[in-house]
């Protein structure tokens, strides 16, 4: 897996029982300037077609160092050389799940309000693609069976479960004739999930949700009520959240971490507005202490940098401005890269900061809640 997650190499932990770490992010979701990024870098390589690596291989170290890497997967995947097509209706290259299992990702989460865009077609040639990869995936499914059966994986000895949920599918009913396509939220659904995870064998069971208002850096009302029951009501042992597009906070209630929002892994709004180029990686680190799981969380500050638009080409442009779309780990880019430009500088370091004073406004620093890595003095 991410990191050795399926070597066996387990083992008991310095607190004397088993231990694993799982990196989770938010939003994969390639709009049409990522589309020609990927282009342009493979023209680079002397390549034809599309290469989506060199976009995303700024989060490689702390994703593949994971003993479990959870991705959020939210378009639909169209035919290797389209059409695609952006929002409303995602259609996106398929060559987008080489570069995410390439960095490191082990499962993704595929239930999101774009899931039904393309229809039961849309969702049998998303989860073709992400098998050809080497995804596992949960959260929409191709037929009954593999809906039925929970996803289980063993992440250093431990058997690891993953569901997937989202809150609706802008406007479309799910099919009655297969309501197996996709899981929507609902909180005895998701209860039933758990339970059937753990009649399966499942020890860990981590919930990816897709919930909550696009934009908005605060948790909705909704969000926190689900929130609370999920973490009150269930064994559920961590929640991801993701669709917002911008990051929003941790907090720890009964004991359970609830990540309301990862903000954007990778993707370009057609207006950009900052917010949408931070996210964060979500670093857990479970521990069992006695009968139960003790997880601490850490979190990784990610932009996504934007060259000028067309539109800004029209005003003078810095010769040192921005060339390339790249997802960049902020701290390590502050730390290692001595070359990066004063105005460069200063967007990381505004990105780390915002994103620190977000993860940190309900009052998770008292349970803990800090960076993966400080930012560099």
């Amino acid at each position: 897996m991410g990191g050795d997650a399926d070597s066996g190499a387990s083992g008991p932990a310095k607190g004397g029982g088993p231990s694993f770490t799982v990196a989770a992010a938010g939003d994969i979701l390639i709009h049409p300037p990522l589309i020609e990024q990927a282009r342009k870098d493979a023209k680079a390589e002397g390549q034809q077609g599309l290469d989506f690596y060199r976009l995303m291989a700024g989060v490689q170290p702390v994703i593949s160092r994971a003993d479990l890497a959870i991705c959020h997967f939210e378009p639909v995947v169209g035919k290797p050389n389209g059409p695609f097509r952006s929002f409303p209706d995602f259609l996106v290259p398929p060559q987008i799940t080489t570069a995410v299992k390439k960095i490191g990702y082990d499962t993704c989460s595929t239930a999101s309000n774009h899931t039904l865009d393309h229809g039961r077609a849309g969702v049998k040639r998303t989860l073709d693609a992400l098998d050809e990869a080497g995804l596992k995936h949960t959260g929409s499914a191709r037929s009954k069976a593999e809906a039925d059966k929970p996803l289980i994986m063993d992440v250093k000895g431990v058997k690891v479960a993953q569901l997937s949920y989202a809150f609706g599918f802008n406007g479309r009913e799910v099919p009655t004739a297969t309501p197996w396509v996709v899981n929507q939220n609902d909180f005895a659904r998701i209860k039933e999930a758990e339970k059937g995870a753990r009649a399966a064998g499942a020890e860990v069971v981590i919930l990816s949700i897709h919930w909550g208002r696009e934009h908005h850096p605060e948790p909705s009302s909704g969000q926190i009520k689900l929130a609370r029951r999920i973490a009150r009501e269930t064994g559920i042992n961590l929640v991801i959240g993701h669709h917002a597009h911008v990051v929003q906070p941790m907090e720890k209630v009964n004991g359970t971490w609830i990540a309301y929002g990862m903000g954007n892994q990778v993707a370009r709004h057609e207006v950009p507005s900052g917010l949408t180029e931070e996210g964060i990686i979500g670093w857990f680190e479970f521990r069992k202490r006695g009968g139960s799981w003790d997880v601490q969380a850490r979190y990784v500050p990610t932009l996504v940098s934007i060259p000028p638009t067309e539109t800004d080409a029209a005003k003078t442009v810095p010769a040192d401005a921005v060339q390339d779309h790249r997802l960049i780990d902020v701290a390590a880019a502050l730390r290692d890269d001595k070359k990066l430009t004063p105005e460069e500088r200063a967007r990381y370091r505004l990105a780390f900061e915002r994103t620190q004073g977000t993860m940190l406004n309900r009052g998770a620093a008292q349970d803990g809640l800090k960076p993966l890595e400080s930012l560099p003095g």
